[in-house]
């Protein structure tokens, strides 16, 4: 398969090891100082850049006909307009705020725990996320994915990076050096606490999962999410 890199900082350069220790060809490594010259010949891109230059990425590939993975996040808020776009030029994408096979599981875990903490009101919940230092968005997109699991099967509207108000979940966001990403939730009351905890130890899960979700889109049409790809629904 070949494969267009959009973005090629440390993510970028981890994907293309474990494509190519995949038998993958990399046809293009795009970053800030060439073009999107060789993105026509690619069978999938896989966007890992910034958000700055996440939505024109995305673009690029709806208009050159490439199936797009976008592992990008900071940029959500003109997701239902690359929905759109995909729609209107029959493309295929998906974007996941985390592609890792342990982080899917814990967002079905986390789910599956609100459900059931959501019927008792002595609890309430908060979330924690670290990453290095160098990750230009926070809260993370992960954490986010976790808050709108937690928030879909509770009494909870909202989450937020200050003091909470009744019903909404403050996240804490870190930044330490040479983190890869620690996610925990934690349900606290006056007796006792419940806590589910992920910690990457590299960047390797993320890449393997992006490429697997790349091999996974290559000649299908539609929008889509990890769900489908590591069939979880």
């Amino acid at each position: 398969m070949k494969i267009a890199l959009l973005g090629y900082g440390k993510m970028g350069q981890t994907i293309e090891k474990i494509a190519i220790e995949r038998g993958h060809e990399i046809v293009l490594r795009k970053d800030e100082f060439n073009t999107y010259e060789g993105l026509s010949d690619a069978d999938v891109a896989i966007d890992f850049s910034i958000p700055a230059v996440a939505v024109t990425n995305i673009s690029s590939c709806f208009h050159a006909n490439v199936p797009v993975v976008s592992g990008t996040t900071g940029w959500l808020d003109r997701y239902d307009e690359m929905v759109a776009l995909c729609e209107e030029k029959k493309g295929a994408f998906l974007s996941s705020s985390n592609f890792s096979l342990g982080v899917n599981i814990f967002f079905e875990l986390n789910e599956y725990l609100a459900k059931m903490i959501s019927k008792f009101d002595s609890y309430r919940v908060d979330m924690e996320e670290i990453h290095h230092t160098q990750k230009l968005d926070a809260p993370s997109g992960t954490a986010i994915s976790l808050a709108k699991g937690v928030i879909e099967n509770s009494n909870y509207t909202n989450w937020t990076l200050d003091k909470p108000k009744e019903n909404e979940i403050q996240i804490e966001a870190l930044r330490i050096a040479d983190v890869p990403g620690t996610h925990t939730v934690t349900y606290h009351s006056t007796v006792d606490e419940i806590e589910i905890k992920h910690t990457a130890h590299n960047r390797d899960g993320f890449a393997l999962g992006a490429v697997i979700a790349a091999e996974w889109i290559a000649g299908k049409q539609g929008v889509f999410a990890m769900k489908d790809v590591l069939d979880l629904k």
